[in-house]
């Protein structure tokens, strides 16, 4: 049996909140910085915002950030 959505919502708006805080934060790192350890900028936003749901940002700062 499927849970019902408002027995989720509490979970799930932190979750977003979070997931969108991250992404703007991810956008705004990338678009500041001129070097990265890996790709280009173009590359970055674009694995930013396919893989939105945290995988894209965690890649971006585990991968192509570059250590200052």
């Amino acid at each position: 049996m499927m849970p019902d959505i408002n027995e989720m919502l509490p979970f799930l708006i932190p979750l977003a909140i979070v997931e969108v805080v991250l992404l703007i934060y991810t956008l705004h790192h990338i678009l500041t910085h001129q070097t990265y350890r890996h790709g280009s900028r173009a590359l970055w936003i674009v694995i930013t915002l396919i893989g939105m749901q945290f995988i894209g940002p965690i890649l971006y700062f585990l991968l192509g950030r570059e250590e200052n």
